[in-house]
């Protein structure tokens, strides 16, 4: 079976240096916190050219923490897409606000500007786009939006590390592009740790240090805590090490995951409809991402032929059962039939030529290209 990811082989290029890394935070004595996460901020900082980054113990913390770091609370609502990760509508409704859902752009998956004056309210305070499958969300428009309303936007940039919006000005990362962001660096990300990680980054001094007291018990100094209601997300030296040592590769991975991308879509063209890159976007193919209405027949078929693929997401927020008062079912028609049709392909940068030849020829054959 080819796998849609494969961690082994990330784990075995980098086997020496991450086993030192681990072997230095257990010689250290020093296990929350401390110069390995302090040097990662740093390093993520630097890489993302960021002011703050703040780390977490997970990408859901991180969009949650961001929204009250943010002053976003009970009675507010914040703008967002159904169709993500449920961990987006999660953290708006830990913040205590009110999930108001957009339908996508059938192009992208992501959030289409052009519904958002529908879901203004009075009490409206912010937006957060969803930067899905690694293609950053059309910011200029959600930005002139949010700048007319007086809104905030946080960023989900959670499968979206080293993506960039080009918009004819300079380049600006994925984190860059709103008041605030929430990263994930769970296992399966483009970098990931060993476990849960996140963090959040944010251009504003305000934000960042209440995010770093909301981290830690709302406390600044130990036993003396200064805001309610904090949280136990930090994160651990051990992740942190290991994350030091896959930053560094970051690019050139990306880069293996955007020339996977374009054999795809060589050998796929005609065939199936293959991932709309926008003109403004540096995809960096978290998920390399089909859609088809015969989905679940390829899928099973791909299974046969010995290919794995993944369905991201087969249901969107507002009928996940948890979720139904959100919205009506049929009231956002392209979210809806996006998680009837997408089905993503084996992706990661240690995927072999020739596995991804194998894939090609599966999905052809199952067309009767």
């Amino acid at each position: 079976m080819i796998p849609i990811i494969d961690l082994q082989r990330e784990y075995q290029a980098l086997k020496t240096q991450i086993d030192q890394a681990v072997g230095r935070v257990l010689a250290s004595g020093s296990y929350i916190g401390g110069p390995e996460v302090s040097a990662l901020e740093a390093e993520l900082s630097s890489y993302l050219g960021t002011p703050h980054v703040i780390t977490v113990a997970s990408g859901t913390d991180a969009l949650c923490i961001a929204l009250r770091a943010m002053g976003v609370g009970p009675g507010d609502e914040v703008i967002t897409t159904p169709f993500t990760f449920i961990a987006t509508v999660e953290a708006i409704q830990h913040a205590g606000a009110r999930p108001v859902l957009v339908d996508i752009d059938p192009q992208t998956f992501n959030l289409e500007p052009a519904h958002l004056a529908s879901a203004l309210s009075e009490r409206t305070r912010a937006i957060l786009p969803v930067h899905l499958y690694g293609q950053p969300a059309p910011m200029r428009e959600i930005r002139a939006f949010a700048q007319q309303h007086g809104l905030l936007i946080l960023e989900d940039a959670a499968q979206a590390i080293g993506a960039r919006y080009c918009d004819g000005e300079a380049d600006r990362m994925a984190g860059n592009l709103g008041d605030a962001a929430g990263f994930s660096l769970y296992p399966t990300k483009n970098l990931g740790a060993y476990g849960d990680a996140g963090f959040i980054t944010t251009s504003s001094p305000q934000i960042a240090e209440e995010a770093r007291l909301l981290a830690a018990h709302g406390s600044k100094t130990r036993y003396h805590h200064i805001r309610p209601a904090g949280y136990t997300s930090r994160l651990d030296a051990l992740q942190a090490a290991i994350l030091r040592v896959k930053l560094p590769h970051l690019e050139s991975w990306n880069a293996r995951r955007r020339q996977i991308a374009r054999l795809y879509d060589e050998g796929l063209k005609n065939v199936v409809e293959t991932p709309y890159q926008a003109p403004y976007a540096h995809h960096i193919y978290h998920q390399y991402t089909l859609r088809t209405p015969e989905r679940d027949r390829l899928l099973a078929f791909l299974k046969e032929n010995g290919v794995g693929s993944s369905v991201h997401y087969p249901l969107p927020a507002h009928l996940q059962p948890a979720y139904r008062d959100l919205a009506p079912q049929g009231s956002l028609p392209e979210s809806e039939k996006a998680a009837r049709e997408v089905l993503s392909l084996p992706m990661h940068p240690f995927l072999e030529d020739a596995h991804i030849e194998q894939v090609i020829g599966a999905v052809r054959r199952f067309f009767g290209a």
